[in-house]
């Protein structure tokens, strides 16, 4: 029986689960007055929580953003495109949605193999 891991648990949810080689990640958001600043938060949070778990952003496999307002794409790109890993680009989509706060404007879900 495989096992599953999880990482930073509450009562509601856990920030990262692993089971067997791969690592799913709960929705990033960031803190900030605009997207970028919120995007570069966020993807700290996916560096930091990715290493707890025995990975990193070369191992992602998949990623999906949502952000409040796609006017932001080019502005999340911009930040985006200098974190990621070149050599590794996931699997990628970005859509529209009403995040869980109006603060929150952009919100990055990831699944990454171990390793």
């Amino acid at each position: 029986m495989t096992t599953i891991t999880r990482i930073e648990s509450g009562p509601r949810m856990s920030q990262a689960v692993v089971y067997g080689d791969l690592v799913y990640l709960a929705g990033q958001v960031g803190e900030g007055d605009d997207v970028a600043a919120q995007t570069q938060y966020a993807l700290a949070e996916v560096d930091r929580l990715l290493a707890l778990a025995g990975s990193s952003k070369a191992r992602i496999l998949s990623a999906t953003i949502w952000l409040a307002d796609m006017a932001d794409f080019a502005a999340m790109n911009s930040v985006w495109d200098v974190w990621v890993d070149k050599a590794n680009p996931p699997a990628r989509a970005t859509g529209e949605a009403k995040l869980a706060a109006p603060k929150y404007k952009v919100e990055i879900i990831i699944v990454a193999a171990k390793g």
